[in-house]
């Protein structure tokens, strides 16, 4: 693994958590060519909350796959500290998103013969850590996100927002470098979904990783340290 820091990045700044160096790809649509990111660039540095709010169809879920190594950009380069992912092997860069990335979608998919607990301790028993070492992180996440009574419920049993915190404890578990978010909140009434936010929000602060939460709310976005938008493929301030 290459850890020297790549001339094609934003010069003269240090390397951030993430960042994005014009990234192109486009999808075949019939006959057509359907250009979705015409070099998108973007940086987010450690302890920072990015929004990313863009109309459906402009490729916010092709940006966040991206830069969660789901797949790969037809040109560009994605960076996670001084590391150029594009130039890992693909077993590496599962490695990458086992480890340093935590995803968050509007639907929890939280493992339904699971408890909240359990599914907690999953992703870092699959990273190789003791049962009582996850176990106890589990019911430090679940205790810092109030849900410490809930810990031995399964999601059937939960409401939509305790499932979302257990899927954001989840999300953070193995103290990712990087949290992405696709729509957490969508699905959520306003009040649940402002409690869930500032129980992330909280998370993010104390741990420091570097977070791209895509939203269409607009009162969440302007909570966090700075709002971006996909236009003409583009990152562009909001």
């Amino acid at each position: 693994m290459n850890m020297a820091v790549d001339p094609r990045r934003t010069p003269d700044l240090a390397p951030a958590a993430l960042e994005l160096a014009g990234i192109r790809r486009s999808f075949d649509e019939g006959d057509r060519q359907l250009h979705i990111l015409n070099g998108a660039n973007l940086r987010i540095e450690a302890g920072e909350m990015v929004a990313l709010v863009a109309p459906s169809g402009t490729g916010k879920s092709t940006l966040l796959h991206i830069a969660g190594l789901l797949e790969r950009p037809d040109e560009g380069d994605v960076f996670l500290g001084p590391v150029n992912c594009s130039d890992l092997s693909d077993d590496q860069r599962t490695a990458i998103r086992r480890n340093d990335i935590g995803f968050v979608y509007q639907f929890h998919h939280l493992l339904p013969e699971f408890t909240a607990q359990e599914n907690i301790m999953m992703p870092q028993m699959i990273r190789g850590l003791p049962k009582k070492v996850a176990a106890e992180r589990a019911d430090e996440l679940l205790n810092y996100l109030r849900l410490g009574e809930r810990g031995k419920h399964r999601p059937s049993e939960l409401s939509g927002g305790e499932q979302q915190r257990v899927a954001v404890a989840r999300a953070v578990a193995n103290a990712p470098r990087i949290l992405l978010l696709d729509e957490p909140t969508g699905n959520l009434d306003p009040t649940t979904a402002k409690y869930v936010f500032d129980a992330l929000a909280a998370l993010v602060r104390a741990s420091g990783v570097a977070t791209l939460f895509a939203t269409h709310n607009l009162e969440l976005a302007a909570r966090m340290d700075r709002a971006i938008t996909l236009k003409d493929g583009l990152v562009q301030p909001l």
